[in-house]
């Protein structure tokens, strides 16, 4: 059976020691009293219900699924899972970075995000019920009308009701456009809505009384494509004036999806069936009020993986350290066992190391991002808002397409540590492969991110953000760069830095006379953006742990953030250059290939 114990001294290390939370927390008047002692203690009680109430339901949920009774319509989840969400609206777990106004606690969203990487390490699939929810939330807040909140949030924020995100439908995945879900007008201001939704997760279950859905459909006079889309709220049970339930609405699950992973989410098949709902925001404008549910989700889908690397390091790390298996190359390291254990090879290091490098510099990356959406939303300073903002638009493709590869190599390598029982599902890992591989997929594919980051987010501002972040990098190699102890790092990340201007302009130039060559090259240099970002953070981590070191600090902890930070950049940052290069060799030989495709 597996384990997992919650990383609290590495997220401790990174709000406190290198990002510096509460210092910036106090720029902003609703956060100016969260301090350390507050942030510490919330991340221990959270880390305590993740291991404790859910990781405990992570494989028998896999093992059993989700029962759809077909003549009621009506979802049930594993065993344990009704109880547990129980204990999280209990605790007041889904109002902690909410609104007050709807009783929420208000607390940091960058707390929230690191609550929920470590329920994502315990439980991908139950945490999906309560994790849409939070972005059901965030679009109603954003855009709804003064009724819509009335009604909807105090409940969606208490846990008392969930919330979905109703997109893709059988003929259409990320292509919007092409939908085809109507919504009819009524006399009493709301409509009806018919149409299908597939691969909605969390779509039906007996977690909550309630279930609020947001749906993206068609006004009859809506103009075709993307700008012909309106958003709505569509509730399971429609919800009367004075806030408590009526009739049951018609929308309900045709169907679950049988998946390679996360089995105990209900991803469903959804009809709608002269479903009553409300318009959230302007009629065709749906996605832009969409985009705040979605956006949220890539974020959320980052940390799903970031999750699941770090549980999968662990125990791989354990099952290393245990397992005993021919001698070392450089010498017996066990003389008192038959074998030494397999910890002492260099390639079981290697895929340890890359495992534990890719959740610390996730970590580091996932935090900032939260961050930068706390100034976003309610920094003082319109200007400081703009920039988090910008920023926050940069680095979530990033977020969700270089985390979510890295954790799908990441737990494919600690299913490799175990070798033949890595195949075998008492041990765990290979739920670990299975939960992440959806990751790469859903919320828009990581192919689609990194058309995202280049076409949109770089090429179509003419690198602007890009160059602000390659300030970052700047001002760390200007103050870095005559410690000769932090030359290791500092150089190569000064290297790939200037690398990455020309990088960009070659791609972008070849992408005006020919689109495809963006298409080309979008994959790649996601991945050399995300080891910029990496190499930055962990540059700045390594600075931090120098200076505890040369302070006199005997912790070992910093050490090991040395060790791996060196790990790094020798074995995983080198992939930039033929990452460059491949993405160099342009659309050619992609596209000029009729007859080896016939």
């Amino acid at each position: 059976m597996p384990s997992y114990n919650p990383p609290l001294r590495d997220m401790q290390f990174v709000m406190h020691e290198v990002l510096n939370v509460t210092e910036q927390l106090k720029q902003i008047p609703r956060h100016a009293d969260t301090d350390a002692d507050t942030i510490n203690a919330v991340l221990e009680e959270g880390g305590k219900f993740a291991a404790n109430v859910i990781f405990p339901l992570n494989i028998s949920g896999d093992t059993e699924g989700c029962k759809l009774d077909k003549t009621t319509h009506e979802v049930t989840a594993p065993k344990g899972f009704k109880e547990a969400y129980a204990q999280y609206v209990e605790g007041g777990w889904a109002a902690l970075s909410c609104d007050p106004d709807y009783g929420g606690q208000g607390l940091p969203f960058v707390l929230n995000q690191c609550i929920y990487e470590m329920m994502n390490s315990a439980n991908q699939a139950w945490t999906m019920y309560p994790g849409l929810s939070h972005g059901a939330y965030e679009a109603l807040h954003a855009h709804g009308t003064d009724e819509q909140k009335k009604l909807y949030l105090p409940k969606l924020v208490s846990g008392e009701w969930t919330g979905t995100m109703c997109l893709t439908e059988p003929h259409c995945g990320t292509d919007l456009g092409m939908l085809r879900s109507k919504a009819e007008p009524q006399a009493d201001g709301t409509y009806k809505l018919n149409g299908a939704k597939i691969f909605i997760s969390a779509g039906e279950h007996d977690l909550a009384e309630n279930i609020v859905h947001l749906v993206l459909a068609r006004l009859p006079d809506a103009p075709k494509g993307s700008k012909g889309i309106s958003l709505f709220a569509v509730p399971k049970y429609n919800v009367k004036a004075d806030g408590s339930l009526g009739t049951r609405n018609g929308i309900y699950c045709g169907g679950l999806e049988h998946k390679m992973g996360i089995h105990a989410n209900s991803t469903c098949q959804m009809i709608l069936e002269n479903a009553v709902g409300t318009l959230v925001g302007q009629p065709n404008k749906g996605l832009q009020a969409m985009f705040v549910m979605m956006n949220a989700a890539r974020l959320g889908v980052g940390n799903q993986s970031l999750g699941l690397t770090e549980v999968a390091y662990q125990n791989a790390l354990i099952y290393a350290k245990d397992r005993i298996q021919m001698r070392s190359l450089s010498g017996v390291k066990a003389k008192d066992k038959d074998a030494d254990p397999i910890i002492v090879h260099p390639d079981v290091r290697k895929m340890l190391l890359t495992a534990k490098a890719y959740a610390e510099g996730g970590r580091a990356l996932a935090c900032y991002c939260a961050m930068l959406l706390d100034q976003h939303l309610y920094h003082p300073d319109e200007k400081v808002r703009k920039e988090s903002d910008e920023m926050l638009a940069l680095l979530t493709p990033i977020i969700k397409a270089f985390l979510t590869d890295n954790g799908f190599e990441a737990t494919v390598m600690c299913q490799q540590v175990f070798g033949g029982h890595g195949y075998i599902k008492e041990w765990g890992m290979e739920q670990f492969v299975r939960d992440a591989r959806i990751n790469m997929i859903y919320e828009g594919t990581n192919t689609v991110q990194s058309l995202d980051l280049l076409g949109r987010k770089i090429l179509g501002n003419n690198g602007a953000t890009l160059k602000k972040f390659g300030k970052l990098v700047g001002k760390l190699v200007e103050e870095e760069g005559v410690n000769e102890k932090m030359a290791e790092f500092i150089n190569p990340l000064a290297y790939l830095g200037d690398q990455m201007t020309k990088f960009t302009t070659e791609v972008g130039f070849k992408g005006f006379q020919n689109p495809d060559e963006v298409g080309a090259a979008a994959v790649d240099y996601l991945r050399v953006a995300g080891h910029l970002v990496f190499g930055y953070f962990f540059a700045r981590m390594a600075s931090v742990a120098l200076k505890e070191i040369a302070a006199g600090n005997t912790d070992p902890f910093y050490q090991a953030k040395l060790q791996t930070a060196r790990f790094y950049f020798a074995k995983l940052f080198p992939e930039t250059a033929s990452l460059m290069r491949t993405a160099r060799a342009g659309s050619k030989v992609l596209m000029d290939t009729d007859l080896a495709l016939a």
